[in-house]
């Protein structure tokens, strides 16, 4: 399985990427070891949604379409 998640920075922005095992994902944000770049200075984050995907290529694009959106509009996607 691949997933699309956002986290939540402990400054209030938000953060999206894919990854094939969520939790592994996570704590490589929280402990700095390849984690990304963006969330190296705003640790800890915290998983606040996600989507399944049977593909990576699936997960890239809609990581990809998240990315276009205003924070507005991935508030609403927490919402669900």
């Amino acid at each position: 399985m691949n997933y699309t998640y956002m986290v939540r920075c402990a400054d209030g922005t938000l953060y999206t990427g894919w990854t094939n095992c969520l939790s592994k994902r996570i704590k490589a944000h929280n402990e700095g070891k390849n984690g990304a770049k963006y969330t190296k200075t705003k640790r800890p984050v915290a998983l606040v949604y996600y989507e399944g995907f049977a593909t990576k290529q699936e997960a890239m694009s809609r990581e990809y379409e998240i990315k276009q959106l205003t924070r507005e509009k991935k508030l609403e996607l927490l919402k669900f």
